[in-house]
């Protein structure tokens, strides 16, 4: 399973890269970031682990305010074009392909924080990556976790005429699957993910150990409104439920 997902991204490296950019794609910009980075709070002289990288635009800004970023992914390519660019800038990071379910080059006990960023519903093996984010932090360390929003599957929503939205579900919501998004924008490739209640993820997180100490649902707050390019993106990025986000603490 994990070289089909280590193909899948190998190809799409390049156009990640376009995606997200230095800086994140506007989900990213005008969503999840403020929320992640109030989730991580002060980040200089703290170790930290970027588990899922990609190309790298999170772990640099991580470096620049001061973070001694560890960066994991599985995809070789996605980690050249990481490397590339944080050599570019000066930047140290310590870049690693190593599988998110595993971190097995990674020793225990050694990480302030870790942020996984849109990573966990791209993983067959939710529990086994949770155990190893666990066993990487130190007690006492946080984990920040975005991710896709599990209830509302953005590729089954229709913005109807009168603002109204409607999401139509083609599986059980609470079948835990693989499922293929076609290719999208500017990608050639299809989209490989895994589709679990949110209730797993929360069973998860509770058996490997950690307290969800806070959780919020990432939308265009009123304040940054004036971000939006267009009167569509207002009204999506403050009404659809893209992604959600977890803190949680290592407590032992």
């Amino acid at each position: 399973m994990e070289q089909e997902i280590y193909e899948s991204w190998n190809q799409k490296a390049q156009d990640w890269d376009i995606q997200v950019g230095d800086l994140g794609d506007r989900n990213r910009i005008l969503n999840s970031d403020p929320v992640l980075w109030q989730f991580l709070g002060d980040v200089n002289e703290r170790t930290l682990l970027d588990a899922g990288c990609g190309t790298g635009y999170l772990a640099r800004q991580l470096c620049r305010k001061g973070a001694i970023v560890t960066g994991v992914d599985l995809s070789s390519e996605m980690l050249a074009i990481a490397e590339q660019k944080a050599q570019s800038e000066g930047l140290s990071i310590d870049f690693r392909e190593e599988s998110c379910s595993e971190l097995k080059t990674l020793p225990s006990d050694y990480f302030d924080l870790l942020v996984s960023n849109y990573v966990l519903m791209d993983l067959p093996d939710l529990e086994e990556a949770i155990l190893a984010f666990h066993r990487v932090l130190k007690p006492g360390g946080i984990s920040v976790l975005v991710f896709s929003h599990p209830c509302f599957d953005q590729g089954a929503v229709v913005v109807n005429d009168d603002r109204s939205v409607t999401y139509h579900w083609k599986e059980s919501y609470f079948g835990r699957q693989k499922r293929q998004d076609p290719a999208w924008k500017h990608f050639t490739t299809p989209f490989i993910w895994f589709h679990r209640p949110l209730s797993d993820y929360w069973k998860a997180f509770r058996l490997a150990g950690f307290d969800v100490i806070d959780f919020e649902e990432p939308r265009l707050t009123r304040d940054r409104a004036n971000l939006a390019k267009t009167e569509q993106e207002l009204f999506k990025r403050q009404n659809l439920p893209y992604s959600v986000a977890f803190k949680l603490l290592k407590s032992f």
